[in-house]
């Protein structure tokens, strides 16, 4: 226990107390007799604020949304039911490297100590299965007692911010409310610091690699977002004039309308200039790569072998492992050198095929990502969905100081944007934020629309509705009824939830019907419904299925039998 002043505060207070003062404003879930204590001392001191969701799934979305945004978030479930319920966000939490606090309400301990048979448990022998099955999808679990509240508190909101992954804290229902002493400060968030001597040598030895560099450049992936060093990033690239290339979960994280930037790196699929900056670098510098077949279109990445890879804290350069190193004190020493003077960086040459766009004709995937395009404003946060909408996003040039977050590439859990989407409109209020979805993935968490409409957020919805599931079409099953979903009426959702609504609806058919709803001001909800064909789809989205058909299913796999998925398109 610290030695600075102390004072008394029950263990529930003491919680929202410190999720208070590392910035969380919101707390979402869903309640349960476990947690109802919790839920009281959260109406009591109206601070965080309250967002309860339709089910532990959408919450876990949304502090997931929240946190991408915010740093930091926390999600309140009960025992069992609730926690598993929030499983899948909280395993996807994990791995896309989100902080997120999962906060469960409990058995009371007395039942544990003694053994008893519970509600909202498997009811036999055992003990702690949900906490053990939390320990597979979180870096850090507590069960909280009088004795050790204190500690573990702080221990696991640090740890989850430190580590950018998810920390399960069970709460037992009968000691919220039980008084301990806490410390008077505030809780700070603070890396653990380098060790001096592997930082002063991992320093020298990048310097000395960037002085001989002729073609430095740079390969952004996520965790440079999650660590907040995307202004550091920007200033390292100008310093040492380096073109620099993301991922695509790292989309938007270097700015697009920057000379220096090159463009998504993907492997074989990515444009010319974008494989010859880094695939012919002679000094790249990786930010948190993560070699997967979904970012690097099935593994055909071709890295120098010479790259420096940087991560949160250890860095590899050859055969020499740097630990100890943190990401966040590395990256300043990086410029304590003169800079290099400016090089004569050609544009990166991106080809824009002439579209021909006929007004009375109806939306194609083409004309519809052409169109939006135009959408696009700067400070934009711009959620983008699995499937057609993550292969046409994935090509629109960002403006200045967008937030593009997409869970496609890598845990890839279908419905997750409308979810993630009520956390970042908590999170940042004051911006506009975008929905590129699907109906297939729409289905699955379109109750959230009600939590929106309850708080008056007033998001921008791109729904488009083309029968099913397009990417699944693409890899088994082009016209097998599985790919089919039920055929709602989308743009009635918002006056279900909410009859006297004034959020706006728009069904579009035609790309006049399309430009003319994006040419129009908005100042409320809006859903835009969009109607396609079911085949319709991007070329690089049937690649994709393709390759992810072969990938899963091997070389005699049901994907070879005609009409078994969407044909690319003839030469």
């Amino acid at each position: 226990m610290s030695t600075s002043p102390i004072r008394r505060m029950k263990i529930g207070d003491f919680l929202l107390r410190r999720l208070e003062e590392v910035g969380i404003g919101h707390l979402f879930g869903v309640p349960g007799d476990y947690n109802l204590v919790l839920m009281r001392l959260i109406e009591q001191r109206g601070t965080p604020r309250w967002i309860g969701t339709c089910n532990e799934l959408d919450g876990s979305y949304a502090a997931d949304g929240y946190a991408r945004l915010n740093g930091l978030s926390a999600l309140v479930v009960t025992n069992g039911v609730g926690a598993l319920s929030a499983f899948n966000g909280i395993a996807g939490a994990y791995s896309e490297h989100v902080p997120v606090i999962c906060i469960c309400g409990s058995l009371p301990l007395k039942f544990v100590k003694r053994g008893a048979k519970l509600h909202h448990t498997l009811c036999d022998e055992g003990q702690n299965h949900f906490f053990r099955a939390y320990s597979e999808i979180t870096v850090a679990q507590t069960q909280l007692t009088h004795a050790n509240a204190a500690t573990e508190i702080d221990r696991l909101i640090l740890t989850a911010w430190r580590e950018k992954r998810p920390v399960y804290i069970e709460l037992p229902s009968d000691i919220c409310y039980l008084d301990i002493e806490v410390p008077e400060e505030p809780l700070r968030l603070t890396y653990a610091p380098s060790e001096p001597e592997r930082l002063a040598s991992c320093s020298t030895a990048i310097l000395e690699r960037l002085r001989a560099a002729k073609a430095p450049a740079m390969l952004v992936d996520m965790d440079a977002e999650r660590y907040g060093t995307l202004e550091e990033i920007g200033k390292l690239a100008e310093h040492w004039q380096m073109r620099v290339a993301t991922t695509g979960p790292a989309k938007g994280a270097f700015p697009e309308t920057s000379p220096l930037h090159v463009g998504l790196y993907a492997g074989a699929p990515s444009l010319p200039g974008t494989r010859e900056a880094i695939e012919g670098s002679d000094c790249l510098l990786t930010l948190g790569y993560r070699r997967i077949e979904t970012t690097t279109s099935f593994f055909s990445d071709k890295l120098p072998a010479s790259a420096i890879h940087l991560n949160g804290e250890w860095v590899d350069i050859g055969d020499d492992n740097y630990q100890g190193v943190n990401l966040v004190e590395l990256l300043p020493l990086l410029l304590a050198e003169p800079a290099v003077p400016q090089r004569d960086h050609a544009p990166l040459s991106i080809p824009h095929p002439t579209i021909e766009v006929i007004g009375s004709e109806p939306v194609t995937q083409e004309t519809y990502w052409h169109a939006m395009q135009d959408l696009l404003e700067p400070g934009d946060v711009i959620i983008v969905e699995d499937g057609t909408s993550l292969a046409g996003a994935a090509a629109l040039r960002l403006p200045e100081g967008c937030t593009y977050i997409c869970a496609a590439h890598v845990w890839g859990s279908i419905g997750y944007t409308t979810g993630a989407l009520l956390g970042t409109l908590a999170a940042a209020p004051d911006r506009r934020h975008i929905l590129f979805t699907g109906d297939g993935s729409f289905q699955l968490t379109a109750q959230e629309i009600s939590t929106m409409l309850r708080h008056d957020y007033k998001p921008l919805i791109f729904l488009i509705n083309n029968h099913g599931y397009t990417i699944e079409r693409a890899i088994l099953g082009m016209d097998d009824s599985y790919n089919d979903v039920a055929n709602w009426q989308y743009t009635e959702l918002p006056r279900v939830f909410a009859p006297n609504t004034a959020a706006e609806t728009v069904l579009v058919h035609t790309n006049d019907e399309l430009r003319a709803v994006l040419e129009a001001p908005h100042r409320e909800f809006l859903l835009v419904e969009t109607l396609m064909e079911k085949h319709d789809a991007q070329e690089s989205l049937v690649r994709n299925g393709h390759g992810l058909a072969d990938q899963d299913f091997g070389p005699r796999g049901p994907q070879h039998e005609p009409g078994a998925q969407i044909p690319l398109r003839a030469p």
